[in-house]
């Protein structure tokens, strides 16, 4: 029985590399879930972060609000002849795909 369950949710784009045998790892874990890689090392994250008592504490920290951002995250270029039905979403530095206007032609 999988660790994981995969829900859909609004998501962004951002680079993050991983050594070749973790890569591999990830590929594998997706398809024996039926699921993308990506969704894999979005709840594997999620996990963690959710068991680690002491990452919870940090959380709550003054110290975890004072954080320089390393998360390369992808952002489109919004054509000038489109305009954005909402006000762009941004949280942390992160924009959502949606507001990024990612995979919209």
């Amino acid at each position: 029985m999988p660790l994981l369950e995969v829900i859909q949710s609004r998501q962004i784009n951002a680079s993050v590399r991983f050594d070749e045998t973790t890569a591999d790892l990830v590929d594998q874990y997706a398809a024996f879930i039926h699921a993308t890689a990506d969704d894999v090392v979005n709840k594997a994250l999620n996990y963690v972060f959710a068991k680690d008592r002491d990452f919870q504490d940090y959380l709550k920290s003054s110290d975890a609000r004072r954080i320089t951002p390393t998360l390369r995250v992808r952002r489109s270029v919004v054509r000038a002849d489109t305009k954005p039905k909402t006000t762009p979403r941004v949280v942390a530095g992160v924009e959502s795909i949606e507001s990024a206007g990612v995979g919209k032609p």
